[in-house]
């Protein structure tokens, strides 16, 4: 595989503002393992090798233990989650595959049953980045690993 267009060098000033968003997520009201798994999950359900790669990475460093990140793919039937982080996962799924008729209100109450408005606002707009990322790298086929230094991934160990 190989990468189709350089977003980056064609579109510098876009791909900077939505650099500065996904950064900004970083100051939300969620939590650095929350965003570690959310990321991950959306970028396997969307199928972004390159993302999958990359947070995989970005979460051992975080210090995120392999067996969870494993488990991420089917968290619905692991006892490793918080209530808190299955609530989460279960909101980046709803929105990461929007289903036709829109989300079921009890996927909503699931979710707001741990997360507060604000809490639930900030997981929305790291849905939206994680989900906008995966599109532009998978559209132009980023290859897993190319960016691991400039993103700062590359002392995850995981080679």
């Amino acid at each position: 595989m190989s990468q189709r267009i350089d977003y980056q060098k064609n579109s510098p000033e876009l791909f900077k503002k939505f650099v500065d968003f996904s950064l900004a997520l970083r100051h939300s009201a969620i939590e650095e393992t929350i965003r570690d798994l959310v990321d991950l999950r959306a970028s396997q359900i969307n199928g972004c090798a390159f993302c999958v790669d990359m947070h995989v990475k970005e979460a051992t460093q975080h210090g995120e233990r392999p067996l969870r990140l494993h488990h991420v793919a089917a968290w619905r039937e692991s006892t490793l989650f918080s209530p808190r982080e299955r609530a989460a996962l279960a909101w980046a799924e709803i929105l990461t595959r929007l289903p036709a008729d829109g989300v079921p209100d009890d996927v909503y109450e699931q979710v707001r049953a741990e997360l507060s408005e604000k809490d639930l606002s900030d997981l929305t707009f790291l849905v939206m980045s994680i989900n906008a990322w995966n599109r532009v790298n998978v559209g132009f086929r980023l290859v897993p690993g190319t960016y691991d230094k400039a993103f700062g991934v590359d002392k995850s160990g995981l080679f």
